[in-house]
């Protein structure tokens, strides 16, 4: 597997990347794990989520924050500063652990819990669908949320792991989730979330580690760049909902 950190960037940039990563190897390309921070703050809803229900769209505006649509399900985030995000591109093996979206949440999100271990240690457990949370004094708490997107021969599992995040802007840009997973039991998210406390290089490290991955990515700018004007940079695709 390859991996590549992405530089500095726009918010349709990054998420142009998981695109034109997920066809890459859709089309017989390498598998690549790719890992992103993104310098200013922007908010991010499934693909099949109202934006009007998830996100304070008025105080996005009083901020200035952009708010977009990504390609896989899953819930809303918000990035920026502090908060890492990394994608997966993998092969789809009918005969594997990625033969279905069930068996392949299951894999992946052990390998991610194991990697994450050994940097925080036992408290690391997978909870929700594809969750991690990590066991506190009040409760275990999310620090990594993540989703799913598969085409025929790949699919693009990516996600998000709190580092040192300003925790107060999630709860001042988003709602009540519409759906949340059992062990949150309605909980407030500054109350829900936790961050790691943990430097970047020290988890792009881990996680390298245990997909053994190495060397660079060829970048394709093309694909990213079609990616983000085709979707990411429209009103239709982001707020079509």
């Amino acid at each position: 597997m390859l991996a590549s950190q992405l530089p500095d960037s726009d918010p349709a940039l990054f998420l142009g990347w998981d695109d034109a990563f997920l066809d890459a190897a859709d089309q017989g390309g390498p598998e690549t794990i790719w890992f992103w921070e993104s310098p200013a703050p922007f908010v991010v809803v499934g693909y099949g989520q109202q934006v009007e229900r998830e996100v304070d769209t008025e105080a996005c505006r009083r901020r200035a924050i952009p708010v977009l649509r990504r390609c896989s399900g899953g819930g809303t985030v918000v990035q920026g500063p502090g908060c890492l995000s990394y994608g997966l591109a993998l092969r789809i093996d009918p005969a594997g652990p990625t033969a279905t979206i069930t068996g392949t949440n299951h894999w992946v999100m052990e390998r991610q819990r194991r990697a994450m271990a050994t940097l925080l240690g036992d408290g690391v457990h997978v909870r929700g669908h594809t969750d991690l949370a990590l066991a506190t004094a009040s409760g275990e708490r999310k620090f990594s949320g993540n989703a799913q997107r598969r085409k025929r021969d790949a699919l693009l599992f990516h996600g998000t792991i709190l580092l040192h995040f300003d925790l107060p802007l999630i709860a001042d840009v988003l709602r009540p989730p519409s759906l949340e997973p059992d062990y949150r039991g309605k909980r407030g998210h500054l109350d829900f979330v936790v961050e790691t406390g943990l430097a970047k290089s020290a988890v792009i490290a881990a996680l390298c580690s245990e997909w053994r991955a190495a060397g660079q990515h060829p970048s394709p700018p093309t694909a990213v760049a079609e990616a983000a004007a085709g979707r990411y940079r429209q009103p239709e695709w982001n707020l079509r909902r």
